[in-house]
């Protein structure tokens, strides 16, 4: 099999599993690790000339990879809005236990004389 061939295998698998929502986040992240691995490796292998069904492998590659970075685009932002809503989260946890802990000291009198 050619470096060309099992490269668009590879971003095929990472498709699928980006597409998967049944895996859960651990998972479907460490499973990504490893085929962005795999797919790293295959095109370190790929080197010129190119046969004509290689090139036209080469051509859906370039579709493939839009849709593979839209995928991972939108799983970064899950990501994103989820540490987001946690910090929100953890913020307002805070203000609860001390209410007055975050109190704004501006506008004080502060009296230099004791």
């Amino acid at each position: 099999m050619s470096s060309v061939q099992s490269f668009y295998e590879a971003t095929l698998e990472l498709i699928s599993t980006l597409e998967n929502t049944k895996l859960d986040r651990d998972a479907k992240i460490s499973k990504v690790e490893a085929q962005l691995e795999k797919r790293q490796q295959a095109m370190a292998d790929m080197a010129p000339p190119y046969s004509e069904a290689e090139k036209e492998l080469g051509a859906k590659l370039n579709k493939l990879n839009e849709k593979a970075t839209e995928l991972m685009q939108r799983e970064k932002l899950f990501i994103q809005k989820d540490i987001k809503d946690l910090t929100v989260k953890k913020e307002s946890s805070n203000k609860y236990i001390n209410p007055y802990q975050s109190m704004a000291t501006d506008g004080m009198f502060y009296d230099k004389r004791k």
